[in-house]
């Protein structure tokens, strides 16, 4: 492409008519529409499965939210919300959303840890995973003491 052929800077290149090309410039609001269908639950649903055979939505950095958020509705016993406010307090949590977003992100890792101790018993077949090199086998005595052990 020559300089006098070149589209303007900013502006979109003209329609290629070959299938599956595109125009290599795109304007802030093309590149926000992207994001949005991007971000759209829909377009999460066509990414392929995690290994596990589990659905994976990608995560976005805490604190960063889209205008794309959706409301969910609990309904709490009165004592369950004043352990709410409890630990919202103790964590310095400013609000109950902040608080039930930190629950769903130890829920979230809860899952993925039993995914992964599922994964590796599949692995080994029922066995007993094999100890590092070196490592030797915890007695009766220790398991026992390991047992009656208060964090």
């Amino acid at each position: 492409m020559t300089p006098e052929t070149r589209p303007k800077r900013g502006k979109a290149a003209p329609a290629s008519s070959k299938h599956g090309e595109t125009s290599v410039t795109r304007s802030k609001t093309a590149k926000s529409a992207a994001i949005a269908k991007a971000m759209k639950p829909a377009a999460l649903a066509k990414k392929k499965p995690a290994k596990s055979g589990q659905y994976r939505p990608s995560r976005l950095p805490a604190g960063s939210y889209t205008s794309s958020t959706e409301v969910a509705q609990v309904r709490l016993r009165p004592d369950e919300m004043a352990d709410l406010r409890l630990v919202m307090q103790s964590l310095n949590l400013a609000s109950v959303s902040d608080a039930l977003r930190e629950g769903l992100r130890l829920l979230s890792r809860e899952a993925a840890e039993v995914a992964a101790s599922e994964e590796i018993r599949a692995f080994y077949q029922g066995d007993a995973a094999p100890l590092p090199t070196g490592a030797l086998p915890a007695t009766a005595e220790e398991l026992e003491a390991a047992d009656e052990f208060e964090w």
